[in-house]
């Protein structure tokens, strides 16, 4: 990503989210209560958020369930966001953001009593291991909990091909997830379906971001929509593939296990 002054910002559709600040998992902090009380949070001291995107579920977990966490992206900008936001949110002494990939979590094993990922091993090429990378940095007894899109069916060519140009690897089926799963050596395996709902999509965003922080990246991105061409391409390409058909096709899985 190219974020000179004189230089073209050319955005996929992750690169977009860490330009202007804003992230998302389908099904919002509904989702993400579920997916914690399946991990059994209660009980943790020490949380990984695994692609903690701009740091909302990480200082959400820390706030709300009074434990530490880590959270770590693959891109710089976002753990830039995480940081920030933890020192507005005043939480510095409970979070730690820092830059990593899941597929090698620079941890020492056995070492978290939850591992959570939302959003974000849909979007790497080698999920087989990322899964193993979450577990292997989970207390024996601990538990990794996953929120991840699907395809309800398997989508014509036309509509693969729009998506995976979109965001890069193919969106695994359903039956994917459950054998990835399967086979992730975890025990007491909770796997819970969901179809999204379109019309909550941008309400559940904006409640999982924040009301003043939706509204700064917004002003970010249409900055960048009107100042430069080759956003409004990007940006034109990527919408008219999310269309409400396409997010019929879709839905989101919540994935839990124990170690």
């Amino acid at each position: 990503m190219a974020t000179g002054q004189n230089a073209q910002v050319v955005l996929n559709y992750l690169d977009m989210q860490a330009y202007v600040g804003i992230t998302k998992h389908n099904g919002g902090l509904e989702a993400t209560n579920e997916l914690l009380s399946l991990c059994h949070i209660e009980d943790a001291q020490e949380v990984l958020n695994a692609g903690c995107g701009i740091g909302v579920g990480s200082i959400y977990v820390a706030r709300k369930h009074n434990c530490r966490v880590v959270g770590v992206d693959i891109s710089e900008k976002m753990i830039e966001w995480s940081r920030l936001r933890a020192s507005g949110g005043r939480v510095e002494d409970k979070v730690e953001f820092q830059v990593a990939d899941v597929l090698e979590l620079p941890f020492e094993a056995d070492r978290f009593d939850v591992v959570f990922c939302e959003s974000v091993i849909a979007f790497v090429e080698d999920r087989r291991r990322a899964i193993q990378e979450c577990v292997r940095v989970t207390k024996p007894g601990g538990y990794v909990g996953l929120n991840e899109a699907f395809w309800i069916e398997e989508p014509s060519l036309e509509i693969a091909a729009q998506v995976r140009a979109w965001v890069g690897p193919d969106i695994p089926t359903a039956a994917t997830w459950q054998a990835l799963w399967e086979g992730s050596g975890l025990q007491d395996r909770v796997v819970k379906l969901c179809q999204i709902d379109p019309r909550k999509e941008v309400k559940d965003r904006i409640q999982w971001v924040g009301r003043w922080w939706a509204m700064r990246a917004f002003g970010r991105l249409l900055r960048l929509y009107v100042t430069r061409p080759e956003v409004r391409q990007s940006l034109r390409e990527q919408f008219s593939a999310l269309t409400m058909e396409l997010m019929q096709q879709m839905g989101y899985g919540l994935f839990v296990g124990r170690k």
